[in-house]
């Protein structure tokens, strides 16, 4: 018996036995030369495979909003919405008409241009948008004659999915009176296998890492997808014991869809706002259906990704009120672009920085090109006018940096008055408390600030100088760290000693073992995933604030950040025994 680790995505437990399944890669398309006179044909050819393209997907489009519901199926939305970007279209016409290739090595270049600055970027966010774009290849390839998609007829009954990662069009695929569990090797918490699995009811368990090179076909496993396990071979202890948790687990599941609609509320009667993170305009649109409140962080690096060359104000403005129109009055908060760090942005380098995130990334990445920086601050000024909106500037580490970005939104707002062009004269604007120097020096900036927002993802990491993706030293990645939370203090009363709001919008905030610290610190916005709302809510409507503030106070008393991750699970397992959606059950050690 063998445990793998991954992330839990879908809640529930089941046993199963395997079934492997290749995740398509792009096709391989050889260059071939074509004449100048063939142009027109070609053009033709890639104008027919796209037409094909896009009718089938509003086809899945229709049978997912029938089968899956609305959520999962925008994920074809989003495929038909690429499949008419001009940004993605334009290159492949470009390298047929100039270069004179053929459709097929024309649109196989693109995508799969696209799909690398996709997987080089830190964010697994981005990095998942890669079987997208693997799928959408493939699919006009295929009305191209250069590619088929894979049958699985074959699966049986109680088949547990193992796979690198999984289309679409490969879900769509699927028996699904057959298929019991996801399992992949990459992924994430927005991923479309977690996307889907949610829409089936399905547990799913993401970046396993080497789940298809270790499960066997036909073998029996377990998928525990309250902690993230993957057990193979399990023995008959293991089995009862999980048969008894499943019970229990599903009477947790039933109460998630009764709170849904209730407001985060604690028990003594606090109101606790809760926001979503995005990445894209589409994600919006769930975020009421989640229990959300609007978004409290918009991250708008996608639109550098989708072209080889930088977003004009009208894309950028598109994008923005795409997001306003789908909030229905719900606030916007707009992340100006983090950039710097990242291999996408370092590839287009002539010297590549030896040590990025140390480097010239996030506000100063801006405010070294002001061009690109005010495209932006234009844009998200135009969308002000139609809906809500604050602007907040990310990884700001000192006032001047601040006042220097300040400024510039200014001089947007003048060449808007130039023109003519609306805007929210009273736009909100705040800096994202990412640095230990932001963090200690926020006195100063609630002065001259409208908003706070603290990044935990950064904050800890820059803090206790440990990278949460290198899994040498992820584990001592712990937002519960008597440091961090000092620094989370000292950020909330310097908020509230100027009345100026204040939220977290980091992972943290979804965690249960740390949401009531973060609560128990003073917070009293918190912005996650859309699709971590209503675990997070159930639980915040069973705390009381002063026990909270007790666990935070204490926590931070502790010598090591070890003992303060213990204290802190304990009490809220005291507290709310299924805080972790019983996750206690005895396991085997996993490898």
């Amino acid at each position: 018996m063998r445990t793998l680790k991954g992330i839990p995505v879908t809640r529930g437990l089941v046993i199963g036995r395997a079934a492997i399944i290749e995740a398509p890669e792009l096709s391989r398309v050889a260059k071939r030369r074509i004449s100048p006179s063939d142009v027109e044909h070609e053009l033709e050819r890639l104008e027919a495979a796209l037409e094909k393209s896009v009718e089938e997907l509003n086809e899945l489009h229709a049978e997912a909003q029938v089968e899956l519901g609305t959520e999962a199926a925008k994920i074809f939305l989003f495929h038909i919405g690429a499949l008419r970007d001009r940004s993605l279209l334009d290159p492949m016409r470009k390298a047929i008409a100039e270069e004179h290739v053929a459709a097929e090595y024309a649109t196989a270049k693109t995508f799969g241009d696209l799909a690398r600055a996709f997987g080089q970027r830190p964010d697994t966010t981005f990095r998942s948008k890669v079987s997208d774009l693997n799928d959408l290849a493939d699919r006009v390839l295929r009305h191209l004659g250069a590619s088929k998609l894979a049958d699985h007829s074959h699966l049986a009954e109680d088949t547990v999915v193992i796979a690198p990662d999984l289309t679409p069009s490969q879900t769509a695929a699927f028996d699904r009176s057959k298929i019991v569990a996801f399992v992949t090797d990459l992924g994430g918490p927005t991923s479309h296998t977690a996307i889907v699995a949610r829409a089936l009811d399905l547990p799913a368990v993401v970046a396993c890492n080497t789940a298809t090179a270790e499960v066997d076909e036909g073998q029996t496993v377990i998928v525990d997808g309250q902690r993230g396990l993957v057990i193979l071979d399990p023995d008959d202890d293991t089995i009862a014991r999980y048969e008894r948790e499943r019970e229990r687990s599903d009477a947790y599941r039933v109460s998630l869809n009764e709170l849904a609609d209730l407001p985060a509320v604690t028990a003594d009667g606090v109101d606790i706002d809760l926001m979503a993170n995005i990445e894209f305009p589409m994600e919006a649109a769930a975020i009421g259906h989640m229990g959300g409140q609007g978004v409290g962080l918009y991250r708008t690096e996608f639109l550098f990704l989708t072209s080889d060359t930088e977003p004009t104000e009208e894309v950028h403005y598109q994008a923005y009120a795409e997001c306003v129109k789908n909030l229905d009055g719900m606030p916007l908060t707009i992340r100006t672009v983090d950039l710097g760090a990242d291999k996408y942005t370092q590839r287009r380098k002539d010297i590549p920085e030896r040590n990025p995130f140390l480097g010239l990334r996030s506000i100063r990445y801006c405010l070294q090109d002001l061009d690109m920086f005010r495209t932006q601050l234009r844009a998200i000024l135009r969308a002000s006018a139609l809906g809500p909106m604050r602007v907040m500037f990310p990884l700001v580490t000192s006032i001047t940096e601040f006042r220097q970005a300040k400024m510039l939104l200014h001089d947007a707002m003048e060449d808007l008055d130039d023109k003519g062009l609306a805007y929210d004269k009273d736009i909100k604007v705040g800096v994202m408390i990412e640095v230990p120097s932001a963090a200690l020096m926020a006195p100063t900036f609630a002065r001259e600030v409208d908003i706070f927002s603290i990044g935990t993802n950064d904050l800890v990491q820059y803090t206790l100088a440990v990278d949460r993706t290198n899994e040498r030293v992820a584990h001592m990645y712990n937002p519960a760290h008597p440091a961090v939370l000092k620094l989370i203090r000292t950020v909330v009363r310097a908020a509230d000693k100027r009345g100026i709001p204040v939220s977290c919008c980091g992972e943290a905030a979804a965690e249960p073992d740390i949401a009531p610290l973060l609560i128990g610190l003073g917070l009293r916005t918190l912005s996650l995933t859309a699709q971590g709302i209503p675990p997070l809510k159930r639980l915040i409507r069973s705390l009381d604030i002063e026990h909270c503030e007790r666990i935070a106070a204490k926590a931070m008393r502790f010598d090591s950040d070890s003992e303060a991750a213990a204290y802190v699970r304990d009490q809220i397992q005291r507290l709310v025994p299924d805080a972790f959606d019983g996750r206690s059950v005895d396991l085997p050690e996993s490898t």
